[in-house]
């Protein structure tokens, strides 16, 4: 089997949002991604290596699949993420090979970052 560098990868995350602008301030906040709005509807992000977007068209579904960001400096997404507002769920924490946090963000969603040990 033949694939190229972007056949069977994750491609793209999107998040139904209450507040789109929240979303954006959010995630803006805590770790610099910039956004493209198409519509009062829709946001795309973009964190500089992967795309997604934001949309209000249906409620949001907190749970699914964990999303899960690297950092190379924990402790300061760590605080990145309670100043913009998300809530810390599971404090930081060892596994083999690494360390990492959760968190919820303003409509409920969790994600994860970790860091190489």
């Amino acid at each position: 089997m033949t694939t190229t560098k972007d056949d069977l990868r994750i491609d793209y995350v999107e998040f139904n949002v209450t507040d789109i602008d929240a979303a954006k301030a959010f995630y803006g906040s805590a770790f610099g991604w910039r956004f493209t709005d198409y519509g009062p509807n829709y946001c795309e992000f973009d964190d500089g290596r992967l795309k997604g977007g934001f949309t209000n068209l249906e409620a949001p579904r907190p749970g699914g699949p964990l999303v899960i960001l690297y950092a190379h400096d924990l402790e300061a997404a760590h605080g990145a993420v309670e100043r913009a507002g998300g809530k810390i769920i599971r404090p930081i924490a060892g596994f083999p090979g690494g360390r990492r946090f959760h968190f919820s963000d303003p409509d409920g969603y969790e994600l994860a970052v970790w860091t190489k040990a």
